[in-house]
This record gives structure tokens, C-alpha cells and sequence, in this order.
């Protein structure tokens, strides 16, 4: 069987050349007789792997100096914990959220178990579709940060201007739109995701945080190896991290680079976007279900303009015979997704858009 066009939210595709690559030197990396995957964390060998790969991410992002690269185990979901422990239990235990989406909310509510977190926007009120004006929140006086979800995988939305914080550090989780568009690090004070839906395999979060943001005492009501601290310290390697995940990783910054940088990505995203875009303004059949000047570039949730439950189902089914997987919207959401990161080529969005004209005739 070939390969399909999988437009899932995460794991997600992967650039075919990085898979390659990696395929070729699975059984022998580079003439040292064993897999990445077998080779110790302390090796030289990769030593140069996780120097190379933060290096390039550094390159790529234009990441200031006063900022650490850190690669971390348990995904943007483990980070919901690490944010609060780390930027405010030991200052004024409390924070502002940005709620917009799913992964906002969840964000919210873990912050809630360890300080006070205050949702000072929210979209919830229609089924998180837009974006509200962030333009002058009620920041809190004693807030220790800002946060916000920049790209709602579920929902479909993203914050295209960043919130006035009022001078507080803002913390934004840029899971799955990481690397998709170039950003100004120094607007942040941490930046943060799990790379699962852009940049590599499930199983690592790569966080980028501002060095004074990091504590430098020892947190004695967070454990060890949440502390970020610890991680920055061992330069990543305090313990055996994900050795693969760092590897592909690495290969994907080097493809980015290769492909003339985030500048390129951002085009030929928007490019793709428009196509499928486009084509649900214009149909009879498809609607898309997020105000159009909030609408995410990676994520393009669509329903049938009739909410035909049945025809959503057979949409999905028809389109996995025809090659694209996993086309199937979110269970909180429902009708369609199709994540169309930076590895999906342009010729899976224009299979998509010609497959949803041909089912529209014939289902119309």
C-alpha cells in the first residue's frame, strides 16, 4: 500500500524526506554499528545529536541568548504542571489564562490545582469559535504570568495578536503551530509544545523559556524532575530523555532550514489554507465553524451546513477509501478536521478540496 494523505491532528505527517533519512540510518547511525535508539544519552555520538538539534531550533526560531532550549518528557500536558510550579507557587501563587479553546481550559483547570488562576478572557460562551478582544484584559495586579493557547487544535483557532499583558511575562503553548510561521521569541517569556503535531514523533515537549523566569532556588514543593531548573542545568540530560525523539526532531529543524526557513513554511501554509478555505466558503454542502478572521491556518475544522450527522459519517468513511486518513472532527466538536501542517504537501489539499466537490455532487 502507499503512503496516505493524513491529515490528523497528532501524531501527525511527518516530511517524507525526514522519514527516509531516518530509515536509512535506523540499523546504522553514521558508521557506529547501532541504532540512535540504542546508543546511550552520555554517548559523544549523541552528544552531537542534541547539541546540533538545539542549535538548529535556536537557528531557525532566532532564539535570543538569554532564552534555554529544553527538551522535555511528558508532552505540552505535563507542562500544564511545570508552568505553575515553576513561575509562580514560589512568587504570588496566582495567574491569569486566556481560555480559547480546549487546551486553554485544561491548562486552566490544572493551574487551578496548585495556585490561583483566574480566567480573565474566554470564547466559551460560543463554543470557543472566535477569539475575544485581548486588546485590555483585566490583568491581575499580582499576577506572575499570562497565558494563552496560541493554536486551538480542536477548535480551529488561532490568536493571530498577541494580549496586552501589562508588563506580565506571557506563556503560550504553540503546540500545533510550533515551527508553522516565524515568531518573536522575545515577545514571550515562555514558549512551549508538544512536538507531536509539527515538528516530530509523540513523546517530547520542547519548551523555551526566558532565564530569569527560571528559578534558581530549589522548589521544595516541586518535584526534581518538574523543575525547570533541572532540566536547563543538565542541558536536557538530567536523566535519559527521549534520545529518538531529540534525533527526528533535529532532522525536521534541518529540513525547515533546507526549505528556506519559516518565512517559506508560513507562505506555502497559508497557501495551502486558502485552497481548502476557499472552497468550504463557496460550497452548499461544508461550512466552516470558526469566524473567519480567527480561523487557524494548521487546523480547518468543517461541518455539513445541514449538521447531516449520517453524510459527516459517510464523508469521513468515503474519504479513507479514497486515501486520507483521519479526516474525522474531534469528538467534542464533530463533523470534519483536517490538520494540514507543514508536512502535508499541497497536492493533499487539493485531493481533499476536489474529493469534497465530487462528494458534494454527489450527495447534493
Amino acid at each position: 500500500m502507499g503512503r496516505v494523505y493524513n491529515f490528523s491532528a497528532g501524531p501527525a505527517v511527518l516530511p517524507e524526506e525526514v522519514l527516509k533519512e531516518a530509515q536509512e540510518e535506523l540499523m546504522d547511525y553514521r558508521g557506529c554499528g547501532m541504532s540512535v535508539m540504542e546508543m546511550s544519552h552520555r554517548s559523544k555520538m549523541f552528544d552531537q545529536i542534541i547539541k546540533e538539534a538545539e542549535a538548529d531550533i535556536r537557528d531557525v526560531m532566532g532564539i535570543p541568548d538569554n532564552y534555554k532550549v529544553l527538551f522535555l518528557q511528558g508532552g505540552a500536558t505535563l507542562v500544564f504542571s511545570m508552568i505553575p510550579m515553576n513561575l509562580s507557587m514560589h512568587k504570588n501563587k496566582v495567574a491569569d489564562y486566556i481560555v480559547t479553546g480546549n487546551w486553554g481550559k485544561k491548562a486552566f483547570q490544572e493551574a487551578g490545582r496548585f495556585i490561583t488562576a483566574n480566567k480573565i478572557a474566554s470564547s466559551e460562551d460560543k463554543t470557543f469559535t472566535y477569539i475575544p478582544d485581548l486588546s485590555d484584559l483585566p490583568v491581575t495586579d499580582n499576577a506572575d504570568y499570562v497565558y494563552i493557547c496560541q493554536n486551538e487544535t480542536v477548535y480551529g483557532t488561532t490568536i493571530r495578536t498577541l494580549p496586552n499583558t501589562k508588563g506580565k511575562p506571557l506563556v503560550a503553548d504553540v503546540s500545533s503551530m510550533f515551527l508553522s510561521e516565524p515568531m518573536d521569541v522575545s515577545k514571550y517569556g515562555v514558549i512551549y509544545g508538544g512536538v507531536q503535531k509539527n515538528v516530530g514523533p509523540a513523546g517530547l515537549a520542547i519548551a523555551i523559556v526566558r532565564e530569569d523566569l527560571i528559578p534558581q532556588e530549589d522548589l521544595a514543593d516541586v518535584p526534581v524532575y518538574l523543575q525547570f531548573k533541572t532540566h536547563a542545568d543538565a542541558n536536557s540530560l538530567y536523566n535519559t530523555p527521549n534520545c529518538w525523539d531529540i534525533y527526528m526532531c533535529g532532522k525536521v529543524f534541518k529540513w525547515l532550514k533546507n526549505m528556506g526557513g519559516l518565512e517559506e513554511m508560513q507562505r506555502r501554509n497559508i497557501e495551502k489554507a486558502k485552497i481548502l478555505y476557499d472552497y468550504i466558503d463557496q460550497s452548499d454542502m461544508f461550512t466552516g465553524t470558526v469566524r473567519k478572521e480567527d480561523r487557524s491556518v494548521m487546523n480547518v475544522p468543517f461541518v455539513t451546513t445541514a449538521g447531516d450527522k449520517d453524510l459527516e459519517a459517510k464523508f469521513v468513511a468515503e474519504s479513507q477509501a479514497a486515501g486520507m486518513e483521519n479526516l474525522k472532527g474531534h469528538r467534542s466538536v464533530g463533523g470534519m478536521r483536517a490538520s494540514i501542517y507543514n508536512a502535508m504537501p499541497k497536492a493533499g489539499v487539493e485531493k481533499l478540496v476536489d474529493f469534497m466537490a465530487e462528494f458534494e455532487k454527489k450527495y447534493k
